[in-house]
């Protein structure tokens, strides 16, 4: 199956209208905050050295260049084309081979599998707001990227995020400016339960590896000038030893 035309609408239409500038979008910290802290976490369950990694749902690939200087081949993998573009301008000089691609559809990732063989894959903020149908798929093809050799790095949004965030978006002042077009867009984030992501893992024959909260870093702040941190917990999964 591939992603509902929804779903692909919604991201196409955030994208196109979000800002190039650095920090424009509510999740786009800097790397020092996401990635950079992610790494280190990650670094030590890599059993496979020099094998590709692959930013999975890369957007805008503020995370993904910071990988670029840290591997020798590093994939930035997206549903939305516009998310490609802004991505792609943010890379003059090409570190990153940036790919449009459905990574629900199972035969999508099989195909780059059968090219570029096992990955090491970092994903931040995808299954949590992904339509739920989605997610299974999603994970399954995960897996299939992984093959035998890699591990996947997930950050997601705990359900813990949810109260938070209606909170944000309800408070009388309006939501914050950037956390805003995520919800017009018909977008919803933390709508998947941490249970769920457990079992889809494990669906997909894969094992939770190591894991602990954490939470995620926002661009946005608070009027009395405190950034905005979401709940959220990062997952370590591959193939059981």
């Amino acid at each position: 199956m591939s992603v509902t035309s929804r779903y692909r609408e919604a991201w196409e239409g955030f994208w196109r209208e979000a800002p190039d500038e650095p920090g424009a979008v509510f999740w786009d910290a800097e790397p020092a905050l996401t990635a950079g802290l992610h790494l280190a976490l990650f670094e030590p369950h890599m059993s496979a050295a020099g094998l590709p990694l692959v930013d999975l749902g890369c957007g805008n690939g503020t995370q993904t260049r910071f990988f670029a200087d840290r591997f020798p081949r590093v994939l930035g993998v997206d549903l939305s084309a516009a998310a490609l573009d802004h991505a792609r301008r943010a890379d003059p000089a090409g570190q990153v081979d940036f790919r449009q691609l459905d990574v629900a559809a199972t035969s999508e990732a099989a195909q780059l599998h059968a090219e570029v063989g096992d990955v090491n894959i970092y994903m931040r903020g995808v299954l949590h707001q992904c339509d739920a149908a989605d997610r299974q798929p999603l994970l399954d093809s995960i897996a299939t990227l992984l093959g035998d050799r890699g591990r996947a790095f997930l950050v997601e949004l705990s359900e813990a995020a949810r109260p938070v965030l209606m909170g944000l978006v309800q408070s009388p002042a309006g939501p914050p400016p950037k956390l805003a077009p995520v919800f017009a867009h018909g977008l919803a984030p933390a709508e998947a339960v941490d249970a769920a992501v457990d079992e889809g893992v494990e669906a997909a024959g894969l094992t939770i590896l190591a894991g602990a909260d954490l939470p995620l870093a926002s661009t946005e702040f608070t009027p009395d000038g405190a950034r905005i941190e979401l709940p959220a917990r990062w997952l370590v999964v591959g193939r059981a030893a």
